[in-house]
């Protein structure tokens, strides 16, 4: 069973400045379009680097400690038990960061669309998946990311059919 207050981790990342815990307590709860995951991230630590989804609103709760949140309006401090919601397209851009000296806990709660398009506005890049992040993988997906300065053109590689 899934419980908030003593969580199941199911997935870490240990690259440096992404260093992270995560329960996925949607899933670990049976949930299939609705997700949730919980975060601890140690101090210096960011969930992702700063990106905006397309499909899939968010909604993050602070459990413990004083998060950063940046935003297309700059960064912030979060208090304990505040709510920010991301909104689909540019204007809901997001990235969580620790910044103080204490753990931090934070709940996402998000849609579970597919597909999914999702843009990194400090890099460039473009992610573009058929199965929503963090969801299940299958032999089929598409889950890859591009350079957007490395765009084709639509047409580019496509020839007529043969008469």
């Amino acid at each position: 069973m899934a419980n908030l207050f003593e969580p199941r981790w199911d997935a870490e990342s240990e690259r440096p400045g992404f260093t992270q815990r995560r329960a996925k307590l949607g899933e670990q709860a049976g949930g299939e379009r609705l997700g949730a995951s919980l975060y601890e991230l140690p101090p210096g630590q960011a969930t992702f680097p700063f990106h905006a989804h397309f499909a899939n609103e968010e909604l993050l709760i602070v459990l413990g400690g004083r998060p950063s949140l940046r935003t297309q309006a700059g960064w912030r401090e979060l208090e304990p038990g505040e709510m920010v919601s991301f909104r689909t397209g540019l204007d809901g851009a997001h990235q969580v960061m620790n910044r103080s000296e204490e753990p931090v806990r934070v709940l996402i709660v998000s849609e579970m669309n597919a597909p999914e398009v999702s843009v990194y506005p400090d890099s460039g890049k473009v992610l573009a998946g058929t199965r929503p992040p963090g969801g299940h993988e299958a032999a089929d997906d598409i889950f890859e990311t591009y350079r957007r300065d490395q765009a084709a053109d639509y047409w580019d590689g496509e020839d007529p059919p043969a008469p």
